[in-house]
């Protein structure tokens, strides 16, 4: 099993390597297209990212965050929810890029085997960034009025939220 699982990423290579191949595709130049486009992409999210980023730790800094958890602390371990996530739930819908700044602040402080290190990795995996989703799928159909898509989309990410602090517990316990 452990040789089948080291084989995974140098037989796709292989794989998509003779697949280009046999398409007469230039390897080389698709290989470096793609980093370039790449690229284009971190430097265009890298604003937002450095803002949202700024913005959870200027809250958390302020005591605002831990102030919202404190008040918010009874409703979500009534739920089962971690409230040291609280920055998590608030940035997910928003930024998936921002989400990620703050699950990986989360794993190095709590580490990745703690009941929050796994809720946040769990809820980072079941959950959408609903405004940036809606807003690119509804900006490429052209449509305006988004009615109730956001907040359905919303109720989803608070069943996501949910579903996984209560899968984390039930496997893992906590």
């Amino acid at each position: 099993m452990e040789l089948l699982m080291a084989m995974v990423v140098p037989g796709l290579m292989l794989g998509v390597s003779l697949w280009g191949l046999v398409r007469k595709v230039d390897l080389w130049n698709a290989l470096v297209a793609g980093a370039g486009e790449g690229l284009q992409v971190c430097v265009g999210i890298a604003p937002a990212l450095v803002c949202l980023l700024t913005a959870v730790y200027m809250l958390r800094a302020s005591g605002a965050l831990e102030l919202l958890g404190q008040v918010l602390e009874p409703a979500l371990s009534a739920v089962g929810i971690p409230t040291e996530t609280i920055g998590l739930l608030l940035v997910r819908p928003v930024s998936g890029s921002a989400a990620l700044g703050v699950g990986a602040e989360l794993l190095a402080v709590y580490g990745p085997d703690s009941l929050v290190g796994r809720t946040a990795a769990v809820m980072l995996g079941s959950t959408e960034t609903t405004f940036y989703t809606v807003a690119v799928y509804f900006g490429a159909a052209k449509i305006a009025k988004t009615r109730y898509a956001i907040p359905a989309a919303l109720c989803g990410d608070v069943v996501g939220f949910l579903a996984a602090s209560w899968a984390v517990r039930l496997w893992f316990g906590g």
